[in-house]
């Protein structure tokens, strides 16, 4: 199946409160812990960098899972940074993640060099993937860890109702075509190897780690 390219940008205020309170915590708590797992002696110290950061949750879960890093989230959507804003303000999270609009390329990041760069959901966002690699290229320390994670495209249209059927099942309408469609959107392990090797970084290591996720781990340059 070919992939179909979907909207970049997530910035409607009732679709990014939607989004906001949707059940994330299976594929979220996992990324935490697949990241615990990936690097599992490495101590994360300073300034990280969440690139596509939507409502923050994955940002939270990070700074509440490494409490000696500041999670700097980025996102260009206004509405999804609204939702995470006020959910930080609940929480008292806003001295550990900070929030901040940014479109890529080209964001305007709040540090130089970070102690790690981690994305969830965002590659298959991109008209250009290049746009991500090299953003956390450039903005991470050398040697520092990078950890995204994002959907894997289905064989078939038929496949991806049936992903969505089986985890999307009792979200709302538009939750659920937003599912579908960003799993046509999203790209294959063999598409996302390409990319980093036109990148300059075929170091890092692709992986599939369920029926509709996959994974980028290693160090930077």
């Amino acid at each position: 199946m070919k992939r179909v390219a979907e909207p970049e940008l997530m910035d409607d205020a009732a679709h990014a409160s939607a989004y906001a309170a949707a059940d994330f915590e299976e594929p979220h708590a996992r990324f935490i812990d697949l990241f615990r797992a990936t690097f599992p002696d490495h101590t994360i110290i300073g300034e990280v960098l969440d690139l596509g950061c939507g409502p923050a949750d994955i940002s939270l879960r990070f700074a509440r899972a490494y409490p000696q890093c500041i999670v700097h989230g980025i996102d260009g959507a206004e509405a999804m940074l609204a939702e995470g804003r006020a959910r930080l303000a609940r929480e008292d999270m806003t001295r550990r993640v900070k929030l901040s609009r940014g479109y890529l390329p080209g964001a305007d990041l709040p540090a130089a060099a970070y102690a790690a760069v981690i994305s969830n959901s965002l590659l298959h966002h991109l008209r250009d993937p290049a746009a991500l690699w090299s953003a956390a290229k450039h903005a991470a320390q050398p040697g520092a860890p990078l950890f995204i994670m994002d959907l894997r495209r289905p064989a078939s249209r038929r496949q991806a109702e049936a992903v969505v059927n089986q985890y999307a099942a009792r979200e709302p309408a538009v939750l659920r075509h937003d599912f579908f469609c960003s799993l046509l959107a999203a790209y294959r392990a063999d598409e996302v190897t390409a990319q980093l090797a036109a990148a300059g970084l075929a170091g890092l290591t692709v992986e599939e780690v369920s029926d509709r996720h996959l994974l980028v781990h290693g160090h930077l340059p």
